[in-house]
């Protein structure tokens, strides 16, 4: 099943756009107090299934984890559940934190 990604100049831009997105971090709370992009929703992958109704109604959703492997997983499961606005954040945070940007 194929994933739509974005990079982290990407979503950089995309944040500095004022487009409408929802960011969310699939990480466990325990791995958020490493710290975390600002303004990201917290979802932990585990409770997915159960925000589907809500992910299903916002435009943009941008998904991450500490690497991007388990938000591919995540954007491939809701694809399978019918949601065409999920994208993956390529690299996850580790990626963003590696390019400079910010980390709260």
């Amino acid at each position: 099943m194929m994933i739509n990604e974005i990079d982290v100049q990407e979503l950089s831009r995309l944040r500095e756009s004022g487009e409408s997105h929802t960011l969310v971090d699939i990480r466990s709370p325990m791995e958020i107090l490493q710290g975390s992009i600002a303004n990201a929703e917290n979802i932990p992958m585990n409770q997915i299934p159960e925000h589907i109704a809500k992910l299903k109604e916002l435009d943009k959703v941008v998904l991450y984890c500490r690497s991007g492997a388990r938000s591919a997983h995540a954007c491939a499961f809701l694809a399978s559940q019918g949601l065409d606005n999920v994208i993956n954040l390529k690299g996850g945070i580790i990626a963003w934190s590696q390019s400079g940007q910010p980390v709260a």
